[in-house]
């Protein structure tokens, strides 16, 4: 009998949930910044030195509301936790003795025809403004300083009109949507909009039917953005793209199944994301659905664009979504506390994170992330979830 590591991922998960989890790791952190008091002048970006680095200072830097909203998970957090902890579970095979110099050639990637400079991208979180004043520019100007794709959220700071104006010449933004499936009118005024604004591609939203349970976020009123029920169905999504050109992404893709499906009502890609585990505690992230792909319909990264985010903090991270099959990883709140420092911050992270990904690919022996596949994944020798086949 073949062994699919996926099907134990939930009860690991499951029997680590009460376990209490360190949202940065132990690297010194504390003893190299201090104390971060509210407002207090933040020590030179050029300092930071991992992603988790701006989550420490952000706790100390953003009022409690704010930095809770951007903190929060749904109910006991089970799922947020998951999405961390699920990369270091899932062990590379670092291969040796490889030619590995041209490592960093390989770095730039095509998002649905697109040229950028990572195989990552900013992924749609609302509120910037909760962090930084400028709000979505400062990661507007940050992803342009980088090279990389910013997905603008639907619910942000700014206007939908400063974000567009405040792109660099011949930058590439991608705009969220959530709809009501409920009134067509205002759906097509999106679309409109998104059209006249230059935003190239649509990003719909597909996994918040309902609100979030956010305890966290409840308790300092700053709970989902988004209240309604919202039912939308592939009939509703087939009906928008008869309504415009650009191509429209379903993002919340959380099972084989509906990947499947994507595929067959002709999506050109789709995005796997548990909302940053903001939606429903228990969810699967990203790198989970693309096992479950991997494992159940491999054939579905040769159909269509595979996108995933949910609980990539490093470069090794990165390595192991794209040795699965996905296209580009998104990352969220690393971004979001970036923020606190504006551009200088988001292009701090890119900074980082393009390193790492880099350095950490040479180190499994990856000499072409063109070429990576699961081959890199130890995905029979999880040390908690089974052995072999």
């Amino acid at each position: 009998m073949h062994f699919q590591p996926s099907l134990l991922l939930p009860l690991v998960a499951v029997a680590t949930a009460a376990r209490p989890m360190l949202w940065w790791p132990n690297t010194l952190a504390e003893e190299q910044y201090g104390t971060i008091e509210p407002e207090s002048a933040l020590p030179n970006v050029s300092t930071v030195v991992g992603l988790p680095d701006f989550q420490f200072l952000a706790e100390g830097h953003m009022n409690l509301s704010s930095y809770t909203y951007y903190h929060s998970g749904a109910a006991g957090e089970w799922s947020y936790r998951n999405n961390l902890e699920t990369f270091q579970r899932a062990r590379l095979r670092p291969r040796v003795m490889k030619m590995v110099d041209d490592i960093e050639s390989s770095l730039p990637t095509q998002i649905l025809g697109y040229n950028f400079s990572l195989p990552l991208f900013i992924s749609p979180c609302a509120r910037a403004g909760y962090a930084n004043e400028t709000g979505e520019l400062g990661l507007v100007r940050g992803a342009a300083a980088g090279n990389v794709l910013y997905m603008v959220t639907d619910f942000s700071s700014r206007t939908k009109e400063e974000i567009s104006a405040a792109k660099a010449e011949g930058q590439i933004l991608f705009q969220q949507l959530y709809i009501d499936p409920h009134n067509d009118t205002a759906t097509l005024e999106q679309i409109r909009e998104a059209e006249t604004l230059g935003f190239k591609a649509l990003i719909l939203t597909v996994d918040s039917a309902a609100d979030g349970n956010r305890h966290r976020a409840l308790r300092f009123g700053v709970g989902s953005a988004d209240s309604s029920y919202s039912s939308i169905t592939w009939e509703k999504y087939n009906w928008m793209r008869e309504q415009t050109s650009l191509p429209i992404v379903p993002k919340g893709i959380q099972t084989v199944e509906d990947a499947v499906i994507a595929v067959r009502n002709g999506a050109p890609a789709i995005f796997l994301s548990n909302h940053g585990a903001r939606q429903l505690d228990g969810s699967p992230n990203g790198f989970e659905v693309a096992l479950e792909i991997h494992e159940q319909a491999p054939w579905v990264f040769d159909s269509l664009e595979v996108y995933a985010d949910g609980g990539v903090r490093y470069g090794a991270d990165v390595v192991k979504l794209l040795a699965l099959g996905v296209k580009a990883v998104g990352v969220g709140r690393p971004f979001m506390f970036s923020n606190i420092y504006g551009e200088a911050g988001v292009e701090r992270a890119i900074e980082i994170i393009r390193r790492e990904i880099a350095i950490d690919a040479a180190n499994a022996g990856i000499a072409d992330l063109k070429q990576i596949n699961s081959s890199v994944l130890a995905l029979n020798r999880y040390p908690f979830w089974g052995q072999g086949s």
